[in-house]
């Protein structure tokens, strides 16, 4: 799996546009990627991306929005606190919908599924959570969302 700034963006996209419109940034961009643009890591796109070994976390990331904009509440932007939880929490379904899409295509333990699709990546993406928390948690966000 590659390591890119797609987690930032997806759990950003909850925290800052809420959970319906969070999880329907997300739900285009997979279209997006679906209908051939080169939008998925490393310039790919196509349907054998979203049924390959990293597709479930592709689909993990209209959920994960989904979810971090839930708990962000509809008070985006203001608390950092609330903010780092809801981002934090947004990483569980990316990697839930990953290990069983790894899961379909290895066959494998749950150990070794961890050791494939979690545990090297769960250092960065915690980081990419925690920056998304800050980011969204900024007054100049909110005065940006409220002018729109």
């Amino acid at each position: 799996m590659p390591v890119t700034l797609q987690v930032f963006f997806v759990l950003l996209s909850g925290a800052v546009l809420g959970e319906n419109l969070g999880a329907l940034a997300q739900t285009i961009y997979l279209l997006l990627g679906l209908i051939g643009l080169p939008v998925f890591a490393g310039g790919e796109s196509g349907p054998a991306v979203l049924i390959g070994p990293s597709g479930g976390y592709l689909f993990g990331f209209v959920a994960a929005a989904y979810l971090t904009g839930k708990l962000a509440g509809s008070n985006r932007g203001s608390s950092f606190v609330r903010m780092l939880i809801a981002n934090l929490s947004g990483l569980i379904p990316i990697y839930l919908f990953g290990e069983i899409g790894l899961w379909v295509w290895l066959r494998s333990s749950l150990s070794v599924l961890l050791m494939v699709g979690v545990i090297p990546f769960l250092p960065i993406d915690v980081i990419k959570a925690i920056m998304a928390g800050y980011v969204g948690s900024r007054k100049q966000v909110r005065q940006l969302l409220q002018k729109k």
